[in-house]
């Protein structure tokens, strides 16, 4: 049986944010089936991958995957759960300093260079979600506010102190998202460093929310 990915499933999704790792994965098989649905989503899109190309990445005959996973979509499913699980891991981690401002280029910075150290993951995670089940979908939405609130939140609180300027609370957290997510899209790794476009971007949307 497939191991889930989440921390919702006893998997300890803090642990690892960082690089994104999926020995957690078991068994093996079920694994190299996962790491390839990411390349071939992230390379061809959903819609163009067929089982056939997934298995193929892994090694395995198309047959081999329904052992595992009884649906492309299950494959989608399970890749996002645990994407925007740890990129709201990393919003949460991020959000330290001593005032609104610091939180936010935090935030954004970490956010930012989570997107474009695995841009792979990513695209698939943002730009597939039409993709999933009704159900499925439902339950990544979840998360996804959650991941909104965190960064409204701050927003909230730099205009409660008279530090930002926002007139749209939920527009502006959108914005600011945006920034970041976007970067999944077109990010290669000779676009420069992900820490370096961090601090960049985190500039840029204290900017857009300075009094």
């Amino acid at each position: 049986m497939l191991s889930f990915l989440l921390a919702v499933h006893g998997v300890n999704v803090s642990a690892v944010t960082g690089s994104l790792v999926w020995e957690h994965v078991q068994p093996a098989a079920a694994r190299r089936l996962l790491t390839g649905a990411v390349d071939a989503f992230a390379e061809r899109g959903y819609q163009a991958t067929t089982t056939r190309d997934i298995a193929s990445r892994a090694g395995m005959s198309p047959a081999a995957l329904y052992v595992h996973y009884p649906s492309k979509e299950r494959l989608l499913f399970e890749i996002s759960l645990y994407g925007h699980n740890a990129a709201l891991e990393v919003l949460r981690s991020a959000d330290a300093g001593s005032t609104p401002g610091d939180r936010l280029r935090a935030l954004v910075s970490a956010f930012t260079a989570w997107h474009a150290r695995h841009h792979t993951i990513a695209r698939v995670v943002q730009y597939e979600l039409a993709a999933l089940s009704p159900e499925h979908l439902a339950e990544v939405a979840t998360i996804r506010r959650a991941i909104s609130a965190q960064v409204e939140q701050v927003l909230a609180d730099g205009v409660a102190a008279d530090e930002f300027t926002v007139s749209d609370l939920p527009g502006t957290t959108l914005a600011v998202l945006s920034l970041s997510i976007d970067v999944a899209r077109w990010y290669t790794p000779h676009r420069g460093d992900p820490e370096a476009l961090g601090k960049l971007y985190a500039d840029l949307a204290q900017r857009m929310v300075q009094t």
